[in-house]
This record gives C-alpha cells, sequence and structure tokens, in this order.
C-alpha cells in the first residue's frame, strides 16, 4: 500500500508517517517508480506505537516493541527491552499516583478548613463580598 493509504488505515497523517521514517521507526522502502511501500506489517508496527502513545509512552519508549515486533515476535511486548519499558513506565506510572494521592490530601485538608472557617464566618459575620453587581444603579 502507499503512504496514503496506510495513513488512513492506521488514523494518523503522512507527515507523521514520514517523521517515523526519519526516527527509524518505520521502514523506508519504495517501488520503482518511487513512491513508499508498506505492507500490513508496517500497519501493526503503526498500531503498537499508536497503543503506546496512548497509554502515555514516548515515541523513543516505543522503539523496543517496534524492534521486537520487527524481530518477528507476534506480540511487541514479548522482548527483554519491552518488558524493560513496561516495569519502568509502571514505576513511572506508580511514583505519579503517589505524587497525585499527596496533593489529594493537601486539598482535601484546605478544602476541610475552608469549609470550616466560613461556617463559622456564617452566623453573625460580615456579609461576603461579591464582585458581580447584579442590581442596576441607574
Amino acid at each position: 500500500m502507499r503512504i496514503g493509504e496506510l495513513a488512513e488505515r492506521a488514523g494518523t497523517t503522512t507527515r507523521t508517517l514520514r517523521y517515523y521514517e526519519s526516527r527509524g521507526l518505520l521502514p523506508t522502502r519504495r517501488a520503482e517508480n518511487g513512491y513508499r511501500t508498506y505492507d500490513e506489517g508496517d500497519l501493526r508496527l503503526l498500531q503498537q506505537i499508536r497503543t503506546l502513545q496512548d497509554f502515555g509512552f514516548g515515541l523513543e519508549e516505543t522503539r523496543p516493541f517496534v524492534d521486537c515486533l520487527r524481530a518477528g515476535h507476534p506480540a511487541g511486548d514479548s522482548c527483554p527491552a519491552s518488558l524493560a519499558v513496561y516495569r519502568r513506565k509502571l514505576g513511572d506510572l506508580d511514583a505519579l499516583i503517589g505524587r497525585l494521592r499527596s496533593v489529594r490530601t493537601e486539598v482535601a485538608a484546605q478544602l476541610a478548613r475552608a469549609e470550616l472557617e466560613a461556617s463559622a464566618e456564617l452566623p453573625g459575620g460580615p456579609e461576603p463580598r461579591c464582585e458581580l453587581n447584579w442590581e442596576d444603579d441607574t
């Protein structure tokens, strides 16, 4: 198939495919007429790259998976280098989840403090100031 058909089937653009070629993730093959040619294996490579990117993997992190597919493995994640990337990504995600839990705890504490403060101010405290004036002054 030609580059336009591959881009359409993969749900991407020809510009992206050329970029992947320049990064060595997609093979560069040309027919006698000079047109780029691709096959179903190339579509599989693109699907692997896109799936990993949807999961938050950077483009370079997809390289071991592409190499694994090119080596003839039916799944691009069964090679040692792919497994190492998975492990590293899981570590990154675990660290991010930890940071998010910490931030959530802090936000919940701030909310509790603010609600307590707001409820203490309401009975007899000053009226809250609102910057919007709904009354017509004219």
